[in-house]
C-alpha cells in the first residue's frame, strides 16, 4: 500500500481526485479525472467540463487502486517532472 507522502512522487494525470477543502468553497465537491497538470494548477474533468484549480488552495482525496489518500495541494506545487525527481531523492 503506497504511503500518502508517496502520492506526490506519482504521475497524477489519469488519477481520480476529489476536492475536499479549498479557499474557494465553491470548489469543494469537484471530482473527476485529472487531465493535466502545470506548475501551479490541476485540470480536473468534472461533469463534462474541465475545471482549473490552484494547487496551493485545495486539499484533495486521490483515488488509487480502490484506496483513497488525502493530500494538501501545496505538496504538489512545482513542475510535475521536477517535483517527481526531487521527491524521489528525499528519504521519508
Amino acid at each position: 500500500m503506497p504511503q500518502t507522502q508517496n502520492i506526490a512522487k506519482r504521475e497524477l494525470i489519469g488519477l481520480e481526485a476529489e476536492i475536499i477543502d479549498a479557499k474557494n468553497q465553491s470548489l469543494v465537491g469537484i471530482k473527476g479525472k485529472i487531465v493535466d497538470e502545470t506548475k501551479n494548477t490541476l485540470l480536473i474533468e468534472h461533469n463534462g467540463k474541465t475545471k482549473k484549480v490552484l494547487k496551493e488552495d485545495v486539499t484533495l482525496n486521490i483515488h488509487i487502486n480502490n484506496q483513497t489518500f488525502q493530500i494538501n495541494g501545496k505538496v504538489l506545487i512545482g513542475r510535475p517532472e521536477d517535483r517527481i525527481k526531487k521527491l524521489r531523492k528525499i528519504k521519508w
